[in-house]
């Protein structure tokens, strides 16, 4: 096995100081793309550049900062890309267009040139998750779902011609509530449709993160560590103090395994503890590294010593009951999901509590029979152990549910309604735009599962 290099780049300058900000970007970028992917070399005989931020929500510090991916498209266009290619699938809950509006990148595509390309709204490709066998056939503990759909773009530009075409992935530095760390491994998560993402998304979510990996890998990752995020991806703005750190940092390195150990460990976080990275080493993703002793690390590492949290933030609403399954609650699906969301809406949009929320396998049928209602069963699991139970006794309006293992959208639509929070607020744009922009998206095909406005009600 060859020693691969990753390359940190300290970045010194404000980011509030834009003129100052763009020309250190512009400087390290230029650096990290010479020393380790030989600059011009990196472009292949078409000349286009497909570059994959991470644009999974439009709130602050959950997006690759515009600044780096506008930085990075105009380096590729100076070295001679005939055609840059922004591609996003954003998060369940969300359509791709409507984020990259709210975040500026639209406008840095209309600026620079580049292609916006929403990947929720292209045709799709069989693809199978090869990780593990079937539960229903061989393995209890195998996969609900072995199939899964990928965009156009991605099975023809990505896979079928990436000999020719040039793949960027531009993630941005955080730790992730179910998957630990969310990097450029993760940052590939939004490849299978999002109709495809709430199945398994428990204790098989690693796994399946690498057998995407193993369809597709990134020529060039480059972290954006200009900030970071602890205690999961979704920063409460009411906690930003708390959970998001200057890092101030850049790093990029051709071997995406390599990259993500360098970025865990910035948090104090050795492959051993990031499920997803162990299953990439034990199948020899890449050019093979073992560990950290396998990368040549270009730049200074040795003051990031201390080691962050990864699990959300203890804050949640005092009057929401969390009921949980004593036989199995998987943090990375059932769980979090809803308990992320509930945070946010609690701590930045002013929900209210006053309901339940039951989640996981193995309750005490004499708990569930003393709860009063709303609400809301959250997974699978749940759902076919008391789910009938509790709508025999509080009726089909007193009960809400979140089917799948990490069903967001289905989450979002029901704790809008029962923490009264009205979905306008989450979309930093006016109704109206907004709403042109939706009806767009779905007149162009959009398979983008959203939550429907019109039953973010309370039920009567």
């Amino acid at each position: 096995m060859i020693k691969t290099q990753v390359i940190i780049e300290g970045i010194s300058a404000d980011p509030d100081d834009r003129s100052a900000f763009m020309a250190a970007l512009s400087r390290a970028v230029e650096n990290i793309f010479v020393v380790c992917g030989g600059g011009v070399q990196l472009l292949k005989s078409s000349r286009e550049v497909y570059i994959k931020p991470n644009a999974i929500d439009a709130k602050r510090f959950c997006y690759t900062r515009p600044e780096v991916l506008e930085t990075a498209i105009r380096y590729f266009f100076k070295i001679g890309a005939s055609d840059v290619y922004v591609i996003e699938n954003s998060t369940q809950g969300n359509y791709t267009r409507l984020v990259f509006e709210a975040i500026g990148y639209t406008d840095i595509c209309k600026q620079t040139g580049a292609i916006p390309v929403f990947l929720d709204e292209e045709p799709t490709e069989r693809f199978e998750f090869k990780g593990k066998p079937s539960a229903k056939e061989q393995d209890p503990r195998g996969y609900d779902l072995t199939n899964f759909e990928m965009p156009h773009t991605v099975a023809k530009e990505l896979i079928n011609r990436k000999k020719e075409n040039l793949y960027v992935s531009i993630p941005k530095l955080k730790t992730h509530s179910m998957a630990g760390v969310s990097l450029g491994i993760k940052n590939q998560w939004a490849f299978p449709r999002h109709q495809d993402r709430k199945f398994d998304h428990n204790y098989n979510l690693h796994s399946k993160l690498v057998d995407v990996l193993e369809y597709v890998q990134p020529d060039f990752t480059l972290i954006d560590g200009i900030e970071g995020t602890i205690c999961g991806h979704y920063p409460p703005e009411a906690l930003v103090d708390k959970l998001v750190k200057p890092f101030r940092i850049l790093i990029g390195g051709v071997d995406v395994l390599a990259t993500d150990i360098v970025g865990a460990r910035v948090f104090g976080l050795a492959p051993e503890d990031v499920p997803h990275l162990k299953i990439a080493i034990e199948r020899r993703i890449g050019v093979g590294v073992q560990g950290i002793k396998d990368i040549d690390i270009v730049g200074d590492i040795s003051g990031f010593n201390e080691k962050y949290p990864t699990d959300l933030y203890p804050e949640f609403p005092p009057d929401v009951n969390i009921v949980q399954g004593k036989k199995l609650v998987c943090r990375e699906g059932c769980k979090n999901n809803p308990l992320a969301v509930l945070q946010v809406l609690y701590l930045d949009y002013g929900g209210k509590g006053g309901f339940q929320l039951v989640i996981g396998k193995g309750h005490d049928p004499k708990v569930i029979d003393r709860l009063k209602g709303p609400v809301l069963v959250a997974g699978h699991c749940a759902i076919e152990e008391v789910g009938e139970r509790l709508q025999q006794r509080l009726g089909k309006n007193g009960v809400y549910f979140s089917d799948g293992c990490n069903n967001l959208a289905q989450t979002i639509g029901a704790l809008l309604p029962l923490m009264k929070v009205s979905p306008q607020k989450l979309v930093p744009l006016s109704t109206e735009k907004a709403t042109t922009i939706i009806l767009e998206a779905i007149k162009r095909g959009s398979h983008a599962i959203a939550p429907n406005v019109s039953t973010s009600l309370p039920k009567k």
